[in-house]
């Protein structure tokens, strides 16, 4: 072993162990430790700190399929998590083409400073910014009032609307930004060549810049779609009674009701269902490249 370390095979090796070895080690203890302890509250009976006695059991997972809210509210996250991630997608990728292909200069700067803006503010701030421009005499009334001649009250908080707003502020960034890095890498010389041969516009952005920029706007509909399915923070303070979905029930069942061991169930079959449905998008894209 000592001497195929010192060996100028060996010598790759080793400095990769050293460079990647602390990641590692940060991945196992903020990472993987605590959902290996997740993991085993899931099949506990009750939290040991309770003082009670307790056992392993299959009961919290079981509980799921047996109560039908839950499979409920879980499918309710998932066709919001859909929907936000297609809006997202829809709203990211004509502004990341602008900034890759059309706008240069300082105003490049400028849009990108607005862009990662709510990068750099607390979520819990950019929630009650958007229940101040919701609620019944905010800012929308404000201005649908001065445009109408008459009073107009829109009050849109505490709604599914109000919901998906405020998921589509905190999570339309990643989508711009991962569509602009693939967008950024098209070489230009590839449009001018379609155009030289005759191709539109539309046949150029069907045949040529979607196909190549679609790496990037999958990676961003996935950093979307994986922490849209699990919110909380958004749908309980801007949907109210309505922002019932499985990651309010998770976090409810560790602060509110102090059932670990169910919530530490539901985060695990949602995180399940969640592989599985990536997992099943993957292997569908590599049937169609083939």
């Amino acid at each position: 072993m000592k001497f195929a370390l010192s060996s100028p095979q060996g010598r790759p090796l080793a400095r990769a162990m050293t460079l990647a070895g602390p990641a590692y080690v940060w991945l196992l203890l903020a990472v993987f430790l605590p959902l290996s302890v997740m993991l085993f509250y899931s099949f506990m009976s009750d939290v040991p700190t309770s003082g009670g006695t307790w056992s392993l059991t299959f009961q919290n997972y079981l509980t799921f399929f047996d109560e039908p809210l839950y499979r409920k509210l879980m499918v309710r996250s998932l066709g919001l998590s859909a929907q936000v991630t297609l809006i997202c997608t829809v709203l990211g990728f004509p502004c990341a083409y602008m900034l890759a292909k059309v706008i240069r200069g300082r105003t490049r700067e400028a849009l990108f400073l607005l862009i990662i803006l709510p990068f750099w503010s607390n979520g819990l701030v950019r929630i009650f910014s958007w229940n101040m421009v919701l609620r019944s005499g905010g800012l929308v009334d404000w201005l649908l009032s001065h445009l109408w001649p008459w009073t107009v009250s829109t009050d849109l908080m505490f709604s599914y609307p109000a919901i998906v707003i405020g998921l589509v502020h905190s999570y339309l960034p990643y989508s711009v930004l991962t569509a602009y890095l693939s967008l950024q890498a098209i070489d230009d010389s590839l449009i001018e060549a379609a155009r030289s041969m005759g191709a539109g516009r539309l046949t150029i952005l069907r045949r040529l810049i979607l196909p190549l920029a679609m790496p990037g706007m999958l990676a961003g509909a996935v950093l979307t779609f994986v922490p849209v399915v699990g919110a909380f923070m958004e749908p309980r303070l801007l949907g109210g009674r309505k922002g019932t979905f499985i990651g309010t029930v998770i976090e409810d069942q560790f602060v509110a009701v102090f059932n670990w061991p169910l919530g530490a169930a539901l985060s695990f079959t949602l995180l399940a269902l969640v592989l599985a449905i990536l997992f099943a998008g993957m292997r569908l894209g590599r049937r169609k490249e083939k």
